[in-house]
């Protein structure tokens, strides 16, 4: 990579550093750090070498550039949220690439840059110019600057959809992120009859899990009415023939993250906000790269809506089931929604699975604990 950056002077103006200065977290940080006001200031770097803004270094940039062209109209937070996903705060990262148009995405905010000129040309952000240089969006300030633009232009996305010079929306995720039907397709002909290979639940939980779910009577009439037998069942299948839960199946297993994440306490447990437990950067991705916008999503204090927390998990399992474009089994989802997918590892997560599974028998009849978890 021909750009690279040893200190913040090399990628910041002299009135940003200046600003930079001015913000009294971090000027407490760089001089803890042995840093000194008129000399250079070394970026920080992680463990291989690639340097990395610390998060109240991020916290600055985001509150400098929100000050001084967007009026408050962004909160801080969801740029820095941003920048935690998509970047992990490293100016010179250039992790997502799009295959359609064989163009990668730059720094903090990982933005394209034909998005960038885009946002200069047709919305008239010109602070800063890119077209012809966009080597420009590596540098802290003006990648802010324009995940700040686009930021705001996405707020207000209403489903437009754009013709050849629209923006290109960095959606890498969104193949695993299609919502399941509304409905069980009750009527679907057995597998002998029509040579389709149906998937059987059978073939996804252990005896003693089918037996719960068969234990639960809302599940067994389901299952009955389908026509669905034990030691055969079913799972529901869209029109493509991809199996997914139907809503009386995964009642009972939201009900339990639910009650190992937050108790059922509204407000959460801990650092887990609300019902489902589930981070604002989390929720906030969600929100704004895969489209799960049935709920505004202004503030972490959303998260402590029941509907909201149990939309947002919904929608985070869902991702999950199907992470890295594989089907993924409940052993790993459930962890990994609890730990984090890069996370799971099934010697470590054990202890988790089996603490689902006992909050998971705490649902075996709904209808005759009214206490019990009842929303979805």
């Amino acid at each position: 990579m021909a750009t690279s950056f040893d200190y913040w002077n090399d990628c910041v103006d002299v009135q940003d550093l200046e600003a930079m200065w001015q913000e009294p977290e971090v000027s407490t940080e760089w001089l803890d750090a042995g840093e000194t006001k008129g000399n250079k200031v070394h970026l920080s770097r992680d463990p291989d070498g690639e340097p990395y803004l610390t998060q109240t270094e991020m916290k600055a940039v985001a509150d400098i550039i929100v000050r001084r062209h967007f009026d408050s109209q962004i909160q801080p937070d969801m740029i820095c949220a941003v920048a935690e996903l998509a970047s992990d705060r490293q100016p010179l990262s250039t992790r997502w690439y799009d295959k359609k148009t064989k163009e990668t995405a730059l720094g903090i905010m990982q933005i394209l840059p034909k998005t960038a000129e885009w946002l200069v040309r047709d919305l008239g952000y010109q602070a800063y110019e890119v077209e012809g240089n966009p080597d420009i969006l590596y540098r802290p300030f003006v990648s802010v600057y324009f995940g700040a633009a686009y930021i705001k232009w996405l707020s207000n996305f209403e489903e437009e959809r754009f013709v050849d010079e629209g923006p290109s929306v960095n959606n890498t995720h969104s193949s695993t992120a299609q919502a399941a039907p509304a409905t069980q397709n009750t009527n679907a002909p057995s597998s002998e009859k029509t040579g389709v290979d149906y998937i059987y639940w059978d073939s996804k939980a252990s005896p003693e899990e089918m037996q719960e779910m068969w234990s639960r009577s809302e599940v067994a009439k389901e299952w009955t009415k389908s026509g669905e037998k034990r030691g055969k069942v079913r799972f529901s299948h869209d029109k493509d023939m991809k199996p997914y839960l139907s809503r009386v199946e995964l009642k009972s297993v939201i009900c339990a993250l639910a009650e190992m994440v937050s108790m059922r306490f509204v407000n959460g447990v801990g650092p887990r906000i609300g019902l489902m437990g589930i981070d604002y950067s989390t929720a906030f991705w969600l929100y704004m790269e895969l489209g799960h916008r049935a709920y505004r999503l202004d503030s972490a204090g959303d998260l402590t809506k029941p509907f909201v927390s149990m939309y947002f998990g919904a929608a985070y399992l869902a991702w999950l089931s199907e992470y890295e474009g594989r089907e993924r089994t409940p052993q790993f989802v459930v962890p990994a929604y609890l730990s984090g997918p890069k996370n799971v590892n099934h010697q470590e997560t054990g202890p988790l699975w089996l603490k689902f599974e006992q909050a998971l028998s705490n649902y075996e009849d709904m209808k005759r604990d009214p206490g019990n978890c009842t929303i979805l």
